[in-house]
């Protein structure tokens, strides 16, 4: 399904587009069905149920009152970037009940955009350490809530102890123009990752 980025076909034949699976990770509620809805290209897949009282108690809700679904095995989307690559989407589900589908879900994924949501940076902190920890190159998504960015990008990668070298990118997951700008520079770490050399196989580590 992955193939690697910058194949050339030979003279006189169309090459198909490349495809790369990419992770949209982070956080229970901090907008990764939205912004894989948001853009993809395709009718969304999404394994949404409404929460019930049993996750009471389970499903940390600090500071999401009001949210009334979830997202339970994971989204799938698609979007083209030009003519020649085919990003396919995969939105991991963020309470920790269902975190045992991330290995899985990982298989074959050259990179991630991990979404934070400054108000709960604290929820995002799992999936960070799953890409660290499986040198899946990242870059990090500030999802501006409301439209609200209340610090700057070096302040966020400070915080959240990031190498000085890891995308911190204010966006909207809401908008269309917004998401694909985050996807894009994954898409350039992940050709500036290529060209320099790293890689390595993923280990079996769980988040958390």
């Amino acid at each position: 399904m992955v193939s690697k980025i910058g194949r050339t076909a030979p003279a006189g034949v169309v090459a198909a587009p490349d495809t790369v699976k990419i992770l949209i990770a982070g956080g229970f509620g901090v907008g990764k069905t939205t912004m894989v809805g948001s853009v993809s290209e395709i009718a969304p897949l999404r394994t949404e149920e409404t929460l019930t009282a049993a996750g009471l108690g389970v499903d940390d809700l600090d500071g999401i009152e009001g949210k009334r679904a979830t997202t339970v095995a994971l989204d799938f989307g698609r979007i083209s970037i030009g003519s020649d690559l085919v990003l396919y989407l995969f939105g991991t589900p963020g309470q920790q009940r269902f975190w045992f589908m991330w290995n899985d879900l990982a298989i074959g994924a050259l990179g991630a955009v991990v979404l934070v949501d400054v108000r709960r940076p604290q929820t995002s902190f799992a999936a960070l350490d799953f890409f660290e920890r499986r040198r899946i190159p990242f870059v990090v998504g500030v999802n501006g809530f409301h439209g609200r960015h209340p610090y700057a990008p070096d302040d966020i990668r400070d915080a959240l102890a990031l190498p000085a070298d890891t995308p911190v990118l204010l966006c909207d997951a809401r908008e269309r123009e917004s998401s694909r700008d985050v996807l894009i520079a994954l898409i350039d770490r992940l050709i500036a990752t290529a060209t320099g050399g790293e890689g390595e196989d993923p280990a079996t580590d769980r988040p958390g």
